[in-house]
């Protein structure tokens, strides 16, 4: 073996020892090994950063932006709602949960589905007291096992598929992988579920829920021409606050202090609500609720360009001993009181009528530059802004939903490519003010598609260097002349890449060993490269293995050997499926 191959074999194996026994960033341990690689000549610069040209990758980048549109539009949440509803049981739960997680994720990339699921499902477990330790793996298998359905429900799809195109000049079709991959997802899915009992533990999350000393009294309207009208307090998920209930309604100057549930809603109802700040950002994002106070609609911009902030009012304040009405807050601060916190008790009133006192703390609705404004003045004492706090723009969800719909349609019907057709959706999010461009911008998982692209140089590196083939002569040797269990081989090994690396890095450094014992037994890459998709998507066994995994572990409040447990047996359920089909669908 070159020396070459040498060093590109030691640069892969000290990769592959920092990602599994370090906690160095992916992104950081796979650039660094391509500048190793890059400074001791072993690839060209164009080979080493090749992978920010692919199309795999592009089209990764431009579903997020796509999806942050849904996401700031409301749409995801609205489904969430609508969907999910209210389980009896906890299985009811587990199935209502993974359906329709799986469904989503064949159509809209797994990771950020998953990212927007996380909080409403943590906040549909405390509503319906359901261990959240239950729902948090099954959401994330569930997403890993719907995005094996099409090209675009995980990044790993369409990387491999880039790299197709760059070999061989053909690639799949949107659907063309739903020969395996529903297969593998209905199998998945009934196992999982069938034995949930045993696979997934009841524990406590590890992130501890605290009582928030800070209660705000709330007032929100129901608006005339929104969806709640006509609703329960139950049906519309008014009853079950995580950290918040309402206290009173007031119709037409009548006071309900106690609400039933099954008291239905009107046009004009004005509702008092009582909770943490996390309750009183949800229910700003809820459709059919709109501010009880009008001043909100007097500032400058869009509400979806603003944002919460909680400050504390000091004793030097100007507001301080007035009502917030008389204080003139809204043209003194271009900002408007919300809500007021004091010391846990409940402040009684209308938002404007309230005598604010030094120590308040003052939930606000601002601008941007709010916060540079008044950071150094002496009227508030503390100030921070609530992360995604930016009220949705409901008027454009409808719109949001048709570009991602038309997206698929051209897409599936081979009318423009699937990159063409992300990057049009993505552009169309933006010009029709569905995302901002701050927020295209921030919706870019930046580590992720650092690590995707540098995986690409590695990749060249093996494959230049004749490592793949080497690599690949040793599968063969072990797996025979039979094409199978070849397959099956390349399948094993990117399984166990896959568990202690990223399933994008580990599809990429297998390629181009499948690439060479294809080669070697004249037969075609096709059914070795659909093995590899599967093999590094559908991975279940580790928290590393995929991303989707890591990101439940703290809400979940997971330890290492629940992934084991869960994991490996529906790792060696969806691979028996999965090369059982290959092969009957793609010929050798």
């Amino acid at each position: 073996m070159p020396f070459d191959a040498w060093l590109t074999a030691g640069v892969v194996s000290a990769m592959l020892a920092a990602l599994t026994f370090t906690r160095a960033a992916p992104d950081l341990v796979f650039v660094g090994g391509v500048v190793v690689l890059l400074l001791a000549g072993v690839v060209t610069p164009a080979d080493a950063f090749s992978g920010f040209s692919n199309q795999g990758v592009i089209t990764v980048a431009a579903l997020y932006v796509v999806v942050a549109g849904l996401r700031e539009t409301g749409g995801i949440q609205w489904l969430v709602q609508a969907v999910l509803g209210q389980p009896r049981s906890l299985p009811r739960a587990q199935w209502r949960l993974t359906g329709p997680a799986a469904f989503f994720s064949a159509f809209l990339n797994n990771t950020p589905v998953v990212g927007m699921l996380i909080p409403a499902v943590s906040d549909w477990a405390r509503k319906f007291d359901l261990p959240v330790s239950r729902l948090m793996l099954p959401l994330s298998y569930a997403a890993i096992l719907g995005g094996t359905c099409t090209l675009i429900g995980t990044s790993t799809n369409l990387v491999v598929n880039g790299l197709l195109l760059d070999r061989t000049d053909a690639g799949l079709g949107l659907f063309d992988i739903a020969w395996v991959g529903l297969p593998v997802a209905l199998v998945g899915l009934v196992f999982m579920l069938v034995f949930n009992r045993w696979l997934f533990p009841d524990r406590r999350p590890a992130i501890s829920e605290i009582d928030d000393p800070r209660e705000y009294t709330l007032e929100m309207l129901v608006d005339p021409k929104g969806p709640l009208v006509g609703k329960s307090i139950e049906e519309a998920g008014l009853r079950h606050l995580p950290g918040g209930f309402l206290a009173e309604l007031d119709r037409d100057g009548t006071l309900l202090p106690a609400v039933s549930p099954q008291e239905v809603l009107r046009g004009g109802d004005r509702l008092i609500f009582v909770g943490v700040v996390e309750s009183m950002v949800d229910l700003q994002k809820m459709r059919g609720l709109t501010p009880a106070t009008d001043q909100v609609f007097k500032l400058d911009g869009h509400r979806a360009d603003r944002a919460l902030l909680e400050v504390v009012v000091s004793d030097t304040c100007p507001v301080a001993g007035e009502t917030v009405r008389d204080g003139e807050f809204r043209n003194r601060y271009n900002a408007v009181v919300l809500a007021v916190a004091r010391n846990g008790e409940r402040v009684k009133g209308k938002v404007g009528d309230i005598r604010l006192r030094p120590g308040d703390t003052l939930l606000v609705e601002a601008g941007p530059g709010f916060a540079a404004q008044n950071r150094n003045r002496r009227d508030f004492f503390l100030m921070s802004q609530v992360q995604d706090s930016a009220t949705p723009r409901h008027e454009r969800a409808l719109l949001a939903g048709l570009i991602m719909l038309a997206m698929v349609v051209v897409a599936t019907t081979g009318v423009v490519s699937m990159l063409e057709a992300a990057l049009a959706a993505a552009g169309l999010m933006v010009v029709t003010r569905c995302v901002t461009l701050e927020g295209a911008r921030s919706s870019l998982d930046w580590p992720v598609l650092i690590t995707i692209a540098a995986a690409f140089g590695v990749g060249a590196a093996m494959d230049n260097t004749g490592l793949a083939h080497i690599v690949g002569m040793g599968l063969t040797g072990l797996a025979g002349d039979t094409p199978w269990l070849n397959l099956a081989a390349i399948y094993l090994v990117t399984a166990v890449f896959t568990a202690v690396i990223t399933n994008n890095a580990a599809a990429v450094l297998m390629f181009p060993v499948a690439f060479a014992v294809a080669g070697d037994l004249d037969v075609s890459v096709l059914p070795f490269a659909i093995g590899i998709m599967l093999a590094a998507s559908a991975s279940f066994a580790t928290p590393m293995g995929y991303q989707t995994n890591l990101m439940v572990y703290g809400p979940g409040g997971y330890h290492f050997a629940d992934y084991l447990r869960a994991g490996i047996p529906l790792n060696l359920v969806t691979g028996l499926v999965a090369l059982a089909v290959i092969p009957q669908v793609w010929t050798f």
